[in-house]
């Protein structure tokens, strides 16, 4: 059953939202009032596709009292109940608790782990997987710390990606990422299993995290070095250390000014994260989240070269074009992620 009164909540407050901007509200209100209505509008749809359908049905069922009516009435009726269910269980997954952070840009790392320079090289596909994907999604993507080593791989990248629905689609992505294929450095035509890590994390505002300048160490340093380390040669390199936690952010951008800038909003976003999980792990010291058992070594999905094979263990979901995901088609996976994780909302919420 459809909480009745929740549903009177929800439209009662979109109508209020709408009259104070129809009203003119101040400049101050305008934006929260503006995020607000576009939050509660695809709800407020979709309560209405409903109850219009409800409406349907009980008129119909009236309409077979009536001997001149009651043909046309048992015609709609299977149709309108079959699709019954359909639009109930849309509006159940719109009135599911949402994360605050769906809607943020997301700052995303990506390392490599056991392998070596094949680990590296996996970890640069990684980065041009998402790239691609970014660009089909028609968001900006912005390296921030790039470390290659000599034959193209790399070592560390961390990257600012701002769109529609960032977080909300990246966010499954964080885990261990293991890759099993033949190697070009490889003479023999053995296969290779190596990993890479991706941590994806919500962008934090400033009024998220607050950090005292007592907090921070800030370093300038010079960002050059063999093997193309950074994007730039640059004498104004910036790292910063958050001293409570030993979190270490650099940018080496051509502005020092720029650097500062983009490391503290790196930073940010790390001890947002922390502090998310810090919340998260206190509600439920089990939880299975993003990454299994929350186990950040515990590897979420694996690509297989030889057989063309990309499976995401967490939904044993198999798919039979490698090809096209490394070239940035991530959707079917998303979507399939997504609808997990609103499936097992649904579950708690309804168990």
């Amino acid at each position: 059953m459809l909480p009745q009164d929740k549903l009177a909540q929800i439209k009662d407050r979109f109508g209020f939202v709408e009259a104070q901007m129809n009203a003119g509200a101040a400049a101050n209100e305008i934006a929260q009032l503006a995020k607000e209505y576009s939050d509660l509008k695809p709800v407020v749809e979709q309560i209405a596709a409903w109850e219009t359908a409800v409406a349907d049905l009980a008129e119909a069922e009236a309409m077979l009292l009536d001997p001149e009516m009651r043909a046309l009435a048992e015609e709609e009726i299977p149709t309108l109940k079959a699709r019954l269910p359909e639009l109930e269980h849309a509006l159940k997954l719109e009135l599911l608790p949402k994360d605050a952070a769906d809607a943020r840009p997301a700052v995303i790392e990506i390392r490599p782990g056991t392998g070596g320079e094949e680990a590296a090289l996996f970890a640069a596909d990684l980065l041009r997987m998402y790239q691609r994907y970014a660009e089909a999604q028609g968001w900006r993507f912005e390296i921030i710390e790039l470390a290659e080593t000599e034959i193209g791989g790399i070592k560390e990248v961390t990257a600012r990606i701002e769109g529609d629905g960032v977080f909300a689609r990246l966010k499954f992505e964080s885990g261990v990422h293991r890759v099993q294929r033949v190697p070009t450095t490889e003479s023999g035509g053995r296969i290779h299993t190596s990993a890479a890590t991706v941590a994806v994390l919500p962008e934090a505002e400033e009024v998220d995290i607050e950090i005292p300048a007592t907090d921070i160490r800030i370093d300038t340093m010079r960002a050059s070095g063999a093997g193309g380390q950074h994007v730039n040669t640059t004498d104004s390199a910036v790292r910063i250390t958050h001293i409570p936690t030993g979190v270490v952010v650099t940018s080496s951008e051509k502005s020092q000014h720029r650097n500062r800038e983009i490391a503290m909003q790196v930073l940010r976003a790390r001890l947002f994260d922390l502090e998310r999980r810090r919340v998260a792990d206190e509600r439920a010291a089990d939880r299975k989240g993003q990454v299994g058992s929350g186990d950040r070594s515990e590897r979420i999905r694996t690509y297989n070269f030889p057989q063309g094979r990309m499976t995401d263990h967490r939904i044993n979901l198999t798919l039979y074009r490698l090809d096209q995901i490394m070239q940035g088609d991530l959707t079917e996976v998303i979507d399939a992620l997504i609808a997990d994780d609103q499936a097992r909302l649904l579950a708690e919420v309804e168990g």
